[in-house]
């Protein structure tokens, strides 16, 4: 019996050897720098400048055929959703609205919705439809 019980104990200090090595799958995908997309006369910019308890950064949209617009973003990260509220100046005018971008595979894609009625805040965050056509790369900060 004294062979026995050396065994099981020998296999069950491997396995726990084993999951104390298992890598961290709750690691933030989400990292400081600049996510940029660029296509056809059509820029957005998001340099994350801090992440803590809450994500803060300067987050500038050149649409084509738009005004580009210019501002903050301060919001919180959960999970892999990136909701927040932008804080912008247009034609000279102070503006904000809610945001909301899924981090996914070193990205970010922005997230669509239907809108309250002042068209400022997603009605349900819960029901964003992340499948923008724009997806934000990670890169250098150089302009």
């Amino acid at each position: 019996m004294v062979n026995c019980k050396e065994k099981n104990t020998e296999t069950h200090n491997t396995v726990e050897s084993e999951r104390t090595h298992l890598p961290n799958k709750m690691a933030p995908a989400l990292k400081k720098g600049c996510y940029r997309f660029d296509e056809k006369e059509t820029t957005i910019i998001f340099e994350v400048t801090e992440i803590g308890k809450s994500v803060e950064g300067n987050l500038t949209y050149a649409l084509s055929g738009k005004d580009k617009n210019t501002g903050m973003f301060k919001g919180l990260l959960k999970d892999d959703k990136l909701i927040g509220v932008y804080t912008f100046e247009s034609e000279g005018a102070e503006s904000s609205r809610e945001v909301a971008f899924m981090v996914k595979d070193g990205r970010l894609i922005e997230g669509n919705g239907e809108l309250t009625d002042g068209g400022t805040a997603f009605k349900d965050p819960d029901a964003i439809n992340y499948s923008s056509k724009m997806p934000l790369a990670k890169t250098d900060c150089s302009p």
